[in-house]
């Protein structure tokens, strides 16, 4: 499998966008990491990842969505992005993630972008923008892969996503992207509705088309409209689990999930300290679903002593880390609650509701199911989720 993948990567992206992958993500990715781990020992806890939603707007309306994505534009300017990026750099970040709503509908995407060739960008997207100009100017910056949402059937994606034609367009997004020879995701927010794509058939066709990497994801009942009737049982998550370590061992796809270590063991991100989220305010949130700051990007000297000297960040990941390996928000909202209160942590959304959110909530389980443990099969995935990505002791 690994040397089929190591192929297709070789020979089916644009050599400019190879090269800035491998460098920029893979071996400066690595390298921020280990000087992550580095910090720990010092006890100094700023993240190698950072994830940036740019702006709240969107052409979509998706079932339980907890962004404002129909309120009034808000976003991160240019200078402030370049900022942050900047910042991060100097201590040894390399690799940003971009989330929305829809970040194409950023005015200065591109701008960032090119500021920035000795970084690494993931965009989140619903592809619905990636025109084929679009994809051949990505090919030039060569910096940044695209991971394109698919939410299942036509019939399923219109109901999911609230709008109409909505596979279409995202599929004509997902071919422009391919035809530019860029690195190409698929990304699927895996519920009742659309869970057949956990199938080896879809991720064959995907593979057919060209796509490089996919991610299942399972959905978060959070937000102003949570669709609970779309929550996986236990059973459900662990079978997919199951389906994800059995297709990285059999398939030339890459797999990736954020929530179990080499040993199959259940992690959050948050709580790990490896990731935290910037939101189109500003506001610097323990994760992207958990909207609640006591800092802005604005509030200090630089993003690095803003994040390391905040008490709220740093009790959330303790207190997280302390009470499961899984989602904190799905499994304690009541803690959640608790932690809010304690630092008097302000509501970062628009609609100003989501402490109201956050008290209709009822635990529910998440990725944590101890017993129910399953380890890597692939050296591969093995080895680097044993060196870089595991609990690097939160959980001791």
């Amino acid at each position: 499998m690994i040397f089929r993948l190591a192929k297709r990567m070789l020979t089916e992206p644009d050599k400019r966008v190879l090269w800035k992958f491998m460098v920029n993500a893979g071996f400066k990715g690595v390298r921020s990491v280990q000087k992550f781990k580095k910090r720990l020992k010092k006890g100094v806890h700023f993240p190698p990842f950072l994830y940036i939603s740019l702006i709240n707007s969107c052409q979509l309306r998706c079932q339980g969505c907890w962004v404002d994505v129909a309120s009034p534009r808000q976003m991160i300017e240019l200078d402030d992005m370049n900022r942050i990026i900047n910042d991060a750099k100097k201590h040894g970040n390399s690799f940003f993630g971009l989330l929305g709503g829809e970040p194409f509908m950023h005015p200065n995407l591109f701008d960032i972008l090119e500021a920035h060739p000795d970084c690494y960008f993931q965009i989140f997207t619903n592809g619905h923008l990636i025109s084929d100009e679009v994809g051949q100017r990505l090919r030039r910056v060569g910096n940044a892969t695209v991971l394109v949402s698919i939410e299942g059937s036509e019939v399923v994606s219109d109901e999911r996503r609230g709008n109409k034609d909505v596979l279409s367009k995202t599929m004509a997004g997902l071919e422009n992207a391919i035809r530019n020879r860029l690195i190409v995701g698929v990304a699927t927010s895996v519920c009742q509705s659309n869970i057949e794509l956990v199938s080896e058939e879809w991720l064959l066709r995907l593979i057919d088309m060209g796509v490089h990497y996919a991610w299942f994801h399972t959905y978060r009942v959070i937000g102003p409209d949570p669709a609970e009737e779309l929550a996986l049982t236990p059973q459900q998550v662990l079978d997919i689990r199951k389906f994800v370590v059995r297709m990285r061992a059999k398939l030339p796809i890459g797999l990736v999930d954020a929530y179990w270590d080499d040993r199959g063991e259940a992690l959050c991100p948050m709580a790990t300290g490896i990731s935290h989220h910037i939101g189109p305010s500003g506001a610097i949130e323990p994760c992207p679903v958990i909207q609640f700051a006591t800092e802005t990007i604005h509030d200090g000297p630089s993003l690095f002593n803003i994040i390391t000297e905040s008490e709220f960040l740093k009790d959330f990941r303790e207190t997280s880390a302390a009470a499961t390996q899984g989602c904190v928000i799905l499994e304690r909202p009541d803690l959640v609650q608790e932690l809010v209160a304690k630092h008097s942590a302000a509501d970062t959304t628009q609609r100003g509701t989501s402490l109201e959110e956050l008290e209709q909530l009822t635990s529910r389980s998440s990725q944590y199911d101890p017993g129910n443990e399953i380890p890597e099969e692939h050296w591969a995935y093995r080895f680097a989720k044993k060196h870089w990505f595991f609990g690097f002791g939160a959980y001791t």
